[in-house]
């Protein structure tokens, strides 16, 4: 036992070496120390000191492990100096190793790690540039054709044909969901088309808040068809805040009002199939949009288009061909594109044994 003494007193007087952790905000420091192999088993523990300068504060910060020789130490201040010293036990024996000399983190002004996603952004932002001056100057976007979108006008020229309303339900979620959003949205558009076929349109809403907003949407849509007349503030309504009873009362209404066309558009969750499946036992062509992931199966099955995840988010852009929100469906497009190419060269290189992570995670 002596020898190891002699050996983990000579060692232990040498101060831990001290490193400023790159690429940060200047709160860290990476110490690393040197032990002899035949002493691990020995050590009993290990205890890190620092002190802070110029007050000389001594604390301890942390008991380490043995066979981890490295610790960073993310409670310094890039303002202050900083020494080291570790503190050995073996057995009734304590060894103070010497301070290391004084070090000062440095905060660093650019990560570098991420200038490959800063790259991308950069990347991503001009394609995105270059599409809307594109559509500015009034050339037409083309964007890839999405059924239930391209079916929207046949299922309101449906209703009319068969003089029946149309349903349209805007999920059960609340204004701060980006699914209700992209629904209430949707539901100007359709108003329109409804407005100008003079197709009666009804909106049974679950929450008070989203209850204002469409009542709102509704009226400027038909305001800006120009036929205000037809809006009537009954078709638009608070039916319940209890999930099931507003599915009950939804299945109701589709029921007694043999309604030709229901939509079916933002956040639902158990109560989705109830609602589809009753509505495609009346006979009325059906199209639903979500991005709850556990409910697209059921709309799939039981309706006649489905929008499925970001088609939903995207359809405000398809409907309204505003050209500055197809540019920018345009220009994520594109993006996708290019990570997919990107992703797929990379895989390709892994398999030659060449990994390239570019910093992205």
């Amino acid at each position: 036992m002596i020898w190891i003494y002699l050996i983990i007193n000579l060692l232990g007087n040498a101060p831990p070496r001290v490193f400023d952790v790159p690429n940060d905000g200047g709160n860290a420091l990476m110490l690393e120390w040197q032990l002899p192999p035949d002493s691990l088993g020995k050590v009993d523990s290990m205890l890190i000191l620092r002190k802070t300068l110029p007050e000389g504060k001594v604390d301890t910060i942390t008991k380490v492990f043995i066979n981890h020789p490295e610790f960073v130490d993310e409670g310094v201040n890039y303002k202050k100096a900083y020494q080291y010293s570790i503190l050995y036990f073996i057995g009734p024996v304590q060894i103070h190793s010497e301070w290391s000399p004084p070090t000062k983190p440095v905060a660093s002004w650019i990560d570098t790690r991420k200038i490959p996603l800063f790259i991308l952004m950069i990347l991503y932002t001009t394609i995105l540039l270059v599409y809307i001056f594109t559509a500015r100057k009034g050339r037409e976007l083309y964007l890839r054709p999405i059924a239930g979108l391209e079916a929207v006008d046949e299922a309101v020229g449906r209703a009319t044909e068969m003089g029946r309303p149309i349903v349209y339900v805007p999920g059960l979620s609340s204004i701060s969901d980006v699914a209700t959003i992209a629904a209430l949205n949707i539901l100007a558009h359709i108003t329109k088309k409804a407005g100008e076929y003079e197709t009666k349109i009804i909106v049974p809403v679950r929450d008070p808040v989203v209850y204002t907003v469409a009542r709102e949407v509704v009226r400027e849509a038909y305001y800006t068809i120009g036929r205000p007349d037809l809006f009537d503030p009954g078709q638009v309504y608070f039916a319940t805040d209890s999930q099931f009873g507003y599915a009950a009362h939804v299945s109701a209404l589709m029921t007694r009002e043999k309604s030709a066309t229901n939509f079916f558009m933002g956040m639902f969750w158990a109560e989705s199939l109830i609602l589809a499946e009753t509505g495609a036992s009346t006979g009325a062509i059906q199209v639903a949009g979500t991005d709850a992931v556990t409910q697209l199966p059921f709309f799939v099955v039981t309706c006649d288009y489905t929008l499925i995840g970001e088609e939903l988010y995207a359809a405000s852009a398809y409907l309204s061909k505003e050209p500055l929100l197809t540019a920018s469906i345009k220009g994520q497009d594109q993006m996708k594109l290019l990570i997919m190419v990107v992703m797929i060269l990379l895989s390709l290189l892994s398999v030659f044994g060449v990994n390239i992570t570019l910093g992205l995670f």
